[in-house]
């Protein structure tokens, strides 16, 4: 089925959605689906920027077939080796037998590792280059570990373009439309954007705080990434790219706590929700709570890129700390996650251990800082615990002024 859109006069979209895939990368959960965003410049040379997953590698071979509409596919651009991106370049290569591929080294020597056939079909350039296609000129600009090592952005100078490979993409199906002004992006879009950056570029905020610093901000029109809607250039693309700046420089973008609690038969939960109810009698009403065992951990991260605290509720199990909240910690520092302000509250009905392990995890990691006291409870909250939890929260509400 051939579905595109038009961008401006020259450029088309010819991507598609998959609504059938439940896990993106075969971890994270996307319950909106994902599209996969390929785009076609029409010029004196013909372009084909990046391709989509094999999965709906058909519906965009007909659609770039009707964009064309009898002309050559001069080139291919791919700024991204993913196989989400890639996977239908020989494809492309078989029914345009002429066209060549624009990459650079690394992309190459990745492309051979994946078994592709496109010798004597390569142009290689480097950050900096520029190519004319006609009335449209294309520089490149390296855009290493954003997020795998090869990947660069390309920036179309006649008209403000840039594509920019897995920068500033999202999970979510654009379902017709295409322009992030045709959605309600802020409250409907933007927690998919969180997690879509946060778990698959999140460690590499200096490599994207780098991109952003070359990136030519103020000649942009229009940002087309291979996940997720087009931006235009205006107010809403400047919010966006402040988003991108905060967790690019792990700095929560509110004040807000997130409780996190490990509980095998309640007790805990129940000490975690009387500290959220404290929290918020005592005005701070920004407080999310998320049982560990039961929460997708690309949820947890997610939210913990946005808001500036975290509460660690955890049972002891095994002399140690009860292992999805070990994990969590896991994912945390793998992701390079700091500058959060941290509490702690154990339990243990004999030995606990919990929150002086979670301590040591968080040691860890960068510009963390634990809130006193850490709180004890022994099976179940009681007097002298409840008094604890007061403390805390008073103490959680002060490190936010």
């Amino acid at each position: 089925m051939s579905y595109t859109r038009k961008i401006t006069d020259s450029l088309y979209w010819i991507g598609d959605n998959d609504r059938r895939l439940h896990l993106f990368e075969n971890i994270h959960p996307i319950e909106r689906g994902v599209s996969y965003n390929s785009y076609v410049l029409l010029d004196e040379k013909n372009v084909l920027f990046d391709t989509v997953d094999w999965s709906v590698c058909r519906d965009m071979l007909e659609s770039l077939e009707k964009v064309l509409a009898g002309r050559k596919l001069d080139y291919v651009v791919i700024n991204h080796m993913e196989p989400d991106h890639a996977a239908c370049l020989e494809e492309v290569l078989i029914r345009y037998p002429e066209t060549k591929v624009i990459s650079n080294e690394k992309a190459f020597m990745l492309m051979h590792q994946f078994g592709f056939h496109i010798d004597g079909r390569t142009i290689e350039v480097k950050e900096g280059d520029v190519f004319e296609f006609g009335k449209h000129k294309i520089t490149f600009v390296n855009a290493p570990m954003v997020h795998w090592p090869e990947a660069m952005v390309s920036f179309e100078i006649t008209e403000g373009i840039l594509f920019s490979a897995d920068a500033f993409g999202s999970f979510g199906t654009l379902d017709g439309k295409l322009f992030a002004d045709e959605f309600d992006f802020k409250n409907e879009w933007i927690d998919d954007a969180r997690r879509y950056y946060t778990n698959i570029v999140g460690k590499y905020g200096p490599h994207v705080m780098s991109l952003l610093g070359k990136a030519p901000v103020n000649d942009i029109k229009y940002v087309c990434p291979l996940h997720g809607p087009v931006w235009k250039a205006g107010e809403d693309l400047m919010w966006f790219i402040d988003k991108y700046v905060h967790w690019a420089t792990y700095e929560p973008e509110e004040k807000g706590v997130m409780i996190v609690y490990a509980s095998m038969y309640g007790n805990t939960e129940s000490a975690a929700t009387l500290l959220a109810s404290k929290l918020c009698e005592k005005g701070m009403t920004k407080v999310r709570m998320y049982d560990v065992s039961k929460t997708h951990v690309s949820f947890l991260i997610s939210d913990l890129f946005k808001y500036s605290h975290i509460v660690f509720a955890s049972v002891t199990y095994n002399l140690g700390i009860f292992p999805p909240m070990h994990n969590f910690l896991m994912d945390m520092k793998a992701l390079n996650l700091q500058k959060r302000t941290c509490a702690i509250m154990e339990n243990g009905s004999w030995a606990p251990k919990a929150a002086s392990l979670i301590a040591e995890a968080l040691d860890e990691m960068k510009e963390m800082s634990i809130v006193d006291p850490n709180v004890t409870v022994t099976s179940a909250v009681n007097g002298q615990s409840d008094k604890e939890l007061d403390t805390l929260a008073d103490a959680i509400i002060d490190s936010m002024k």
